[in-house]
């Protein structure tokens, strides 16, 4: 383990280190050796990304964040009754703005024990550390930089945790890379553990395209930087303000698609995963999906990994789901 900070309430364990970039090296160029060309969505959650991203929970066109909120705020007391959790492990845990409900909760009921915070962004992870152990006198933090696709067995073993996996970030995956981190998650699991999920809801169509497509620009430049930041890790050559934002719903698949469509013809280097590729005006990277659900769905994808749906709740405009799981006898 390589600490950062260590004493008797924090731990930081960073796992981005040489073999992670020579991973993302690997995923970039198999994503853009398709015929629709793709990028990671993780390339987004730099530092800058972050920042970003925790401008866009505030604008008015997105709404999942604030849904999200309304329920865990409700909801908080019955969902840490429910999972009876002394541990909270929060996979793209962010600034931990999600699950303040459920940390207080959890204290207001005398079982928090620890927070294991996962994120790609060290900054991210250690300023939430700290800031949450100054609310939390004694309360210990584990943080883990990592990928919660790739570095998942690096969380510490525990009793009675609370994985959660908020904003609805499991809809980025394909479904087969959804069923193989299901997969993954309940081999972590104990009897007494349990599985907190958020997911974005099916609804008009609209209100869908409209919060991915926000009038002030800042989901458009999220979108670019995932671009700034490939140029940095694999010294590649995008020029970022040559390519345009677009999201629509893609109703075959019920997701939302994210691409960067290129404004010009273009050969673009990137030495870091030694190739060059060739790209035509209009042209279109697909960086990011987000899949919308039912509750059907959602049950039925837990099941496939052994994991038993036991409540499932949405906020007053039935726009966005929140559910917990355990593992299946």
């Amino acid at each position: 383990m390589n600490e950062l900070v260590s004493d008797s309430r924090i731990t930081i364990d960073d796992r981005l280190d040489g073999a992670a970039g020579g991973e993302l090296a690997d995923e970039v160029r198999e994503g853009l050796s398709r015929p629709l060309k793709e990028l990671p969505p993780k390339l987004f959650y730099d530092d800058r990304g972050s920042r970003l991203f925790d401008r866009i929970t505030q604008l008015p066109e997105y709404y999942p964040t604030r849904c999200e909120r309304e329920i865990l705020n409700r909801r908080a007391p019955e969902i840490v009754s429910a999972s009876e959790a002394e541990e909270l492990v929060e996979l793209g845990s962010g600034f931990a703005s999600k699950t303040r409900a459920l940390l207080y909760a959890m204290a207001g009921a005398g079982t928090l024990q620890r927070y294991v915070p996962v994120d790609v962004s060290g900054l991210v992870v250690e300023r939430c550390a700290k800031e949450l152990c100054e609310v939390y006198p004694g309360l210990v933090v584990h943080g883990l930089i990592g990928d919660f696709q790739r570095d998942l067995e690096h969380i510490p073993d525990g009793e009675r945790r609370m994985f959660a996996f908020l904003g609805g970030t499991v809809g980025n995956l394909h479904p087969d890379e959804r069923l193989r981190f299901f997969g993954a998650i309940r081999e972590l699991m104990s009897d007494d553990d349990t599985l907190l999920l958020g997911t974005d809801l099916v609804k008009d169509v609209d209100e869908l395209e409209a919060a991915y497509n926000d009038s002030e620009g800042v989901t458009a430049e999220f979108n670019r930087n995932a671009l700034y930041a490939l140029n940095r890790a694999l010294d590649a050559d995008f020029p970022p303000e040559r390519f345009e934002h677009v999201a629509f719903f893609n109703d075959d698949e019920s997701w939302i698609e994210m691409r960067l469509r290129s404004m010009d013809d273009r050969t673009i280097r990137l030495a870091g995963a030694d190739m060059e590729i060739d790209l035509a005006a209009g042209e279109d990277i697909r960086t990011e999906i987000s899949t919308k659900f039912t509750r059907g769905r959602v049950a039925g994808d837990l099941a496939e990994a052994g994991l038993r749906l036991d409540a499932f709740w949405t906020d007053d405009g039935d726009r966005f789901g929140v559910s917990l799981a355990s593992p299946r006898p």
